[in-house]
């Protein structure tokens, strides 16, 4: 199964390309979109057509895309709720299932811990996938989201009843 995982963000989104066969995953792609600086529309836009590109050009079975997380900043969160939206639309477009995991989730899945840092995501992201080293940290986020989203789609054929996070 090939799972395309992003982090997304309004001037970098993360995406990633993880396969899984039987036990083992391999990395197939992944990278640190640059959106540029330019007006929020163009950036949703190119934002949009990468990630439709990497569902296309990698035969991807499935998706998943980090939550919005907000801190303080209620516009940054606004544009990032944004920034899901258009990578969101180009994945449904594209006919993939999407699963939405919190950050929480995704590094008790990648570390072993929902409070581990980012660091140790890049750490446990490029020992779980056998990099040489680890990946930009947006990059590394999104194959961590790839593989919690492969794990997920694990335990839900090991426990029935368990279907799609949203």
């Amino acid at each position: 199964m090939r799972t395309l995982g992003i982090d997304p963000g309004s001037r970098i989104t993360g995406i990633g390309v993880v396969e899984q066969s039987g036990g083992r995953l391999r990395v197939l792609h992944y990278a640190a979109l640059r959106l540029g600086d330019g007006p929020f529309p163009d950036r949703l836009g190119h934002l949009f057509r990468e990630v439709r590109t990497a569902a296309g050009s990698y035969a991807v079975d499935a998706a998943a895309v980090e939550t919005v997380y907000v801190k303080r900043n209620v516009e940054s969160a606004l544009k990032l709720g944004q920034a899901r939206g258009a990578a969101i639309a180009a994945l449904v477009e594209a006919g993939l299932p999407v699963g939405e995991y919190t950050p929480a989730r995704i590094k008790e899945a990648v570390v072993g811990r929902g409070t581990a840092s980012k660091d140790q995501v890049g750490f446990m992201v490029q020992r779980l996938l056998g990099l040489e080293e680890a990946p930009p940290e947006d990059a590394a986020d999104a194959l961590g989201v790839a593989v919690c989203h492969l794990h997920h789609l694990q335990a839900a054929v090991r426990v029935p009843g368990r279907g799609r996070r949203r």
